[in-house]
């Protein structure tokens, strides 16, 4: 099935003086995972907490799992898991102690809540450690046990409130593989975050949001299309070169200088034709370059050029 999960529009929220959100318009379709990319103050946590029923907005609709956020609170919360920017464990109990306690406040008899703490220790890599206390646990542990907690119930649709905020690298890699096992299980997922890296590695869609809006959508590929195609990076070994390469360039009007990393980078229309106009220019001034790179766009760059666009 492709039919969309949630629907989001023309929703508002003011908190006093400030507009929180400002016409927000969203669709995830079912089964995918879904970035909502912005910065801090976007409006990405207030989105969540309405769409979750934990905020009433002030216009507009929003629909999740076929109900109404607004009308029919209790028929959304049956069928949605949400995982917030803290873990909500218990540092003193074990890791299957929480996720029994979590089942129990769920309504799931002693016996069932006990299977089921079980199933997702298994499916998180956690089963040989679910007895250790969770004060004991790394980063990387704890959030992929808080994970497990937002789905005792099994639910439709997860909530990712910047999952990884916090985490080293390795809890990043470790949430990462477990966010990856429950799409392939069929959970839908709408996830927010800063950090562009994760909306490339996990997200079948990206919303990018500022103030309030969405000022942009598609895959990781259609957003990074928008910066023209592919980049020119180079590297010299004396800083103090950078505009004299510039200058011998055609397209110097829309690169960038970086001196501390010696880095000189544009956008080409052609990488073939950028790469021999950058040899030809360093021979022609007798420059010395440590690296060429022809590469795609990143999230950062295309996030920094939108940004700028809807503040300019």
């Amino acid at each position: 099935m492709t039919d969309d999960v949630i629907t989001v529009e023309g929703v508002r929220k003011r908190y006093g003086d400030k507009q929180a959100l400002d016409g927000l318009d969203l669709t995830v379709a079912r089964g995918t995972v879904h970035g909502v990319l912005g910065p801090n103050g976007a409006g990405k946590t207030t989105a969540v907490r309405i769409m979750s029923t934990l905020l009433r907005h002030d216009a507009g609709t929003v629909r999740v799992a076929g109900h109404d956020v607004r009308t029919d609170v209790a028929a959304v919360r049956r069928r949605i898991g949400l995982l917030g920017q803290h873990a909500a464990l218990d540092e003193e109990l074990g890791g299957r102690q929480n996720l029994e306690m979590f089942g129990r406040l769920h309504h799931l008899g002693a016996r069932r809540a006990g299977a089921r703490a079980d199933e997702l220790l298994e499916r998180f890599g956690l089963a040989d450690t679910g007895d250790k206390a969770v004060k004991k646990y790394s980063g990387g542990m704890r959030r992929r046990l808080d994970l497990a907690a937002s789905l005792i119930t099994d639910p439709d649709v997860l909530f990712l409130d910047e999952p990884t905020t916090g985490l080293d690298p390795r809890g990043r890699s470790e949430v990462w593989e477990a966010v990856r096992s429950l799409v392939g299980g069929g959970t839908t997922v709408l996830l927010t975050t800063q950090y562009l890296e994760e909306a490339d590695q996990l997200a079948d869609r990206i919303s990018v949001i500022d103030s309030g809006r969405v000022i942009a959508e598609g895959t990781a590929d259609e957003l990074k299309a928008k910066l023209g195609g592919d980049r020119i990076d180079v590297v010299l070994r004396d800083a103090a070169d950078l505009a004299v390469l510039a200058a011998l360039l055609p397209f110097s009007a829309d690169l960038t200088l970086d001196e501390d990393r010696r880095l000189l980078s544009a956008p080409v229309p052609d990488r073939m034709a950028a790469l021999t106009d950058v040899v030809r220019a360093l021979q022609q001034a007798s420059l010395d370059a440590e690296d060429i790179t022809v590469r795609r766009p990143t999230l950062d760059e295309v996030f920094l050029h939108l940004t700028k666009e809807v503040t300019a």
